[in-house]
């Protein structure tokens, strides 16, 4: 309990943080919130978390750009268009034969950032980067400080 009480108290206090650094430098609050979202749903913490939610959330944006790009090739087939998506998906999921990029969840949250910014990859990339160091930071002091308030007690 006290380590999910110290995890919410640092996430609290950095998403507010983030929420004024994303205002500040024009960047899309929402998706360093996936950013961060994606980081906290992998299920190991520490460095390697953080290594594999970068690798997937960018392998998505790259994914994703392939996706729109190639699907503008043949501007008047919108079934050439679901084609590439469908093909695009499929290795999404094959890539996570990779340790690097075996998070499923995280190459599809980067390309669904992509798709829901329009493309606008100036705003959307540094948002999820960002993004994704909010929650290994939001994470990692929550567990810092509970392990502190632990060795104190004892």
């Amino acid at each position: 309990m006290r380590t999910l009480y110290f995890t919410a108290l640092t996430t609290g206090i950095l998403s507010a943080i983030w929420a004024f650094v994303a205002s500040q430098f024009d960047l899309l609050s929402w998706a360093g919130f996936l950013g961060c979202t994606a980081y906290f749903a992998y299920p190991k913490e520490g460095f390697k978390g953080l290594v594999v939610t970068i690798a997937t959330i960018m392998s998505g944006v790259i994914w994703a750009l392939a996706i729109i790009y190639g699907s503008q090739l043949f501007n008047d087939s919108a079934i050439f268009g679901y084609a590439v998506t469908g093909v695009i998906a499929f290795v999404m999921c094959v890539q996570a034969k990779s340790t690097l990029l075996a998070y499923i969840p995280g190459t599809f949250i980067g390309a669904c950032t992509i798709f829901a910014a329009q493309g606008h990859l100036t705003q959307t990339i540094p948002s999820l980067i960002l993004g994704i160091l909010f929650g290994y930071s939001m994470k990692m002091s929550g567990l810092w400080i509970a392990n502190k308030s632990q060795k104190k007690a004892i």
